[in-house]
């Protein structure tokens, strides 16, 4: 499931081209945020469908290698350990993931370059060589196999980045997100599974759907009252100075607190101060953390935060 840290930088994306866009529709922009992480979810299964276009790519070079005119004997007697992989067959072969790559016609049939480019860096990696030495075809070792391709080939390669930001703008701040979705994926994997084992859904439950159009609402509807908050304790600052995106942030760090009962004061904290280190300055983020410390305070002593559920007593 898509992640709250990437569900708060998406609503915070759409939030900024809201406000930067004169004669704005909310229900347009909230659209196009479902949109937008529904994206997120297109390229979970797009880079889950990758690992088996390797392995097709390694596949045919075999088929290719005995085709030669003087084959040598390892060219007639490969090693099929790569392209035997047993996780790689049950992805190729996963009924969810065929459904919804048919579904939304995605393909890497036009990057024929980028698949020969993973398999010559996959192959020249030392776990590549190490792994095809092993005796047997163990599944726990297919599995590490494979979660180690996305995690030193797959996440590291710049090309397969930039192609993806051009593919889609959607694509440019998710990819590491992706990625951790998709070995948390295989790592629940087993050998019985066949071509039934789950994927992962798109919201961990409707909660965080709610969570989705809550805040991205609340900041619009409520914005004047929490600037109000943020003039108070910038009282040295001209606010229409202070960079947009760190008053961005704080309104939304103030609406969550505000707005949603279940989740901690700390959570949330420190969660925009996270995002203030990625899309903001360093600077940045120290003013953000001294501001919101205040505003939290303040807001506390007039007993406007309410938080309730399991673990939240005495949370305030």
């Amino acid at each position: 499931m898509i992640s709250r840290r990437l569900l708060r930088i998406k609503i915070m994306q759409i939030l900024f081209a809201y406000f930067k866009t004169e004669g704005s529709s909310l229900n347009k922009f909230e659209s196009q945020l479902f949109f937008s992480i529904n994206k997120s979810y297109d390229l979970y299964h797009y880079l889950l469908l990758l690992i088996t276009e390797i392995a097709d790519y390694a596949s045919a070079r075999i088929e290719i290698a005995k085709q030669k005119r003087i084959p040598t004997s390892e060219d007639l007697d490969p090693n099929t350990r790569f392209i035997n992989n047993r996780l790689i067959h049950q992805i190729r072969n996963n009924e969810s993931l065929q459904k919804y790559i048919n579904e939304h016609k995605l393909s890497w049939v036009n990057d024929p370059g980028l698949i020969k480019k993973l398999y010559e860096d996959l192959t020249g990696s030392d776990y590549y060589r190490q792994y095809m030495k092993l005796p047997g075809q163990e599944y726990e070792e297919d599995k590490k196999f494979v979660i180690n391709i996305y995690d030193s080939v797959i996440a590291q390669n710049n090309d397969l980045i930039q192609t993806l930001e051009e593919q889609s703008i959607f694509w440019n701040d998710e990819f590491e997100f992706v990625i951790n979705m998709i070995t948390k994926t295989l790592k629940l994997f087993q050998s019985g599974q066949h071509d039934h084992a789950s994927l992962m859904p798109l919201y961990k439950n409707d909660e965080d759907k709610d969570f989705v159009k809550q805040l991205f609402r609340k900041v619009i509807i409520k914005r004047d009252e929490y600037l109000e908050l943020i003039r108070e304790y910038t009282q040295n600052w001209d606010i229409e100075r202070i960079a947009f995106i760190d008053v961005l942030i704080m309104e939304m760090a103030i609406a969550e607190v505000l707005e949603f009962p279940s989740i901690p004061v700390k959570v949330t904290f420190n969660e925009y101060l996270e995002l203030a280190k990625y899309y903001s300055t360093n600077k940045s983020s120290f003013f953000i953390n001294g501001i919101l410390d205040k505003i939290f305070e303040k807001l506390k002593k007039e007993n406007k935060i309410k938080k309730h559920g399991r673990g939240l007593i005495g949370e305030v």
